[in-house]
């Protein structure tokens, strides 16, 4: 059997795929020579049920208690251990966590915002915190709805380092206005 060398090859593949090696292998980040600077990641979840249910959390009446309190606790828990659950994930040195609901008709958006100073973003972190309070939501309303359904989870908007800052409202609005003015005449 050959022996596997961990310092073997560059450390960036042709394809500029930064998590790999040019042999194919993972590899974390070197980011020694990144600047440290302040980064902020936003992320959604949603769970979506019925509106009983929703009414039920709500009014925090859960059979198992309240929910929402309970899922903001664990998603900023898990912001703290992403590193732990991704395995390419650096440690960082995590700022501020704040994790909020919106209570729909039918649903629950989850919002989870995640900041550092820092060499690298906290996206991953955001993206932990949403998923991880969705899941405790359900956790905690599957005694009443075993169908709830997570959904759209995904980044909203970063700021800071070396890529710059986004917003995907932006994003969608900036998109929007170009699809529209491409169609028309003289445009």
């Amino acid at each position: 059997m050959d022996a596997v060398n961990e310092t073997s090859g560059a450390t960036e593949p042709a394809t500029g795929l930064t998590h790999l090696r040019q042999d194919g292998t993972a590899q974390m980040v070197d980011v020694s020579q990144k600047a440290v600077t302040t980064r902020e990641a936003t992320a959604t979840a949603t769970v979506r049920s019925t509106s009983k249910v929703l009414a039920l959390l709500g009014a925090g009446e859960l059979p198992k208690g309240d929910a929402l309190a309970v899922a903001r606790v664990a998603g900023i828990m898990a912001a703290k251990k992403t590193p732990d659950l991704i395995p390419l994930c650096h440690p960082l040195p995590i700022s501020k966590v704040t994790v909020d609901f919106e209570l729909g008709a039918d649903s629950v958006g989850i919002l989870a915002t995640v900041k550092t100073k820092g060499v690298t973003g906290v996206e991953m972190e955001a993206l932990t915190a949403a998923s991880v309070a969705a899941l405790s939501v359900y956790d905690m309303i599957k005694a009443v709805d075993k169908h709830a359904v997570l959904t759209d989870i995904r980044v909203l908007a970063k700021s800071g380092g070396k890529s710059g800052d986004w917003d995907l409202s932006a994003l969608s609005t900036a998109q929007a206005t170009t699809e529209s003015t491409a169609g028309e005449v003289g445009a």
